[in-house]
């Protein structure tokens, strides 16, 4: 089922241009974890005045409006990914490949955990869990 990505953009707050709709819309069809540059270099082709400026913005302002969020499980490139829903991210040591690990029950618990260490007073605004290994097709 494909999502309404212009309510989506317009409930968050974002005015819906066109450069927008393009950069929502694929992040949300190519669940890839992509940087900047591949989301760049997807959309370039057909949408010639955009430049990876404004795909940088436009992320910024997705993660601020809370409609993807940035994975920074690599030191040196900020991901995006545009499941909002609380999962982990694996990261294949092999193919480099980064994983959503998506269980709600688990998962939940396991925020709840992290949430239940802190102090009195604390509040957590934002979990995430970063694991690394070798995913099921590298490790065949």
């Amino acid at each position: 089922m494909r999502k309404n990505y212009t309510d989506i953009l317009k409930n968050a707050g974002i005015r819906p241009s066109v450069q927008r709709l393009a950069v929502y819309s694929w992040i949300c069809e190519n669940p890839v974890h992509p940087d900047v540059d591949t989301v760049y270099t997807a959309l370039a082709p057909d949408y010639p005045t955009l430049s990876k400026t404004t795909v940088y913005n436009t992320l910024q302002l997705f993660e601020e409006k809370k409609i993807v969020q940035s994975v920074k499980i690599e030191e040196d490139r900020v991901l995006y990914d545009a499941e909002m829903s609380d999962h982990l991210h694996f990261k294949c040591t092999m193919c480099n490949k980064v994983f959503d690990i998506l269980n709600n029950d688990k998962t939940a618990s396991f925020s709840y955990s992290y949430s239940s260490l802190l102090p009195v007073g604390f509040t957590t605004a934002k979990i995430q869990t970063y694991l690394w290994g070798t995913c099921d097709y590298c490790s065949k």
